[in-house]
Parts: structure tokens; sequence; C-alpha cells
């Protein structure tokens, strides 16, 4: 195996990770209602659905693999919404 094969391969594994968690955090946003942003304070759910759908067509449709500056920046965004809007919103439902 060369360190092309190897850099080839580890770039797929990353590529479907992030696959992964934009598919995750996009069924997600639609699962929570809209009145649970605006009680978190964070941006509106159509806002979250259309900046976390346009980043999974960005992965889907556009070549250049996960590294692309667009692919990147919908990556972040990704990243952000599972670190500060879940948490936020799943405070909200009541713990048994």
């Amino acid at each position: 195996m060369t360190v092309f094969g190897l850099e080839s391969g580890f770039m797929l594994v990353v590529e479907l990770v992030l696959l992964a968690v934009k598919v995750f955090t996009f069924v997600n946003s639609l699962l929570w209602s809209s009145e649970s942003y605006t009680a978190a304070g964070k941006l509106t759910k159509p806002a979250w659905s259309i900046i976390l759908g346009l980043g999974l067509a960005v992965q889907v449709l556009m070549p250049g693999g996960p590294i692309s500056l667009l692919n990147l920046v919908f990556t972040i965004a990704a990243f952000v919404y599972l670190a500060d809007v879940r948490p936020a919103l799943s405070n909200l439902t009541r713990r048994r």
C-alpha cells in the first residue's frame, strides 16, 4: 500500500464521518419545534434547518472533499449546532 492509498482511504473515512454528522444534525434540527428554538434563545428552526440542509447538500453534491472552503464552513455550522444549540434544546425538556 502506498502513501497515496493511505491518504485517499483516510480522506474517505473523514468524508463519511462528516457526512454522518451533517445528516444527524439536519435530521435532529427538524425534530424540535419552532417554539423550542425561540425558548432556547437560538436562531429559528427554519434558519438552522436551511443552514444544515445546505451543508448536507454541499457535502453530497459539490466535489472538493471535506477540505473545500464551503464544506468547512458548513462543517463548522454543524459542530456549532451540536455543541451549542442541541444541548440548549435538550435542556428545555423535563427529565424524570
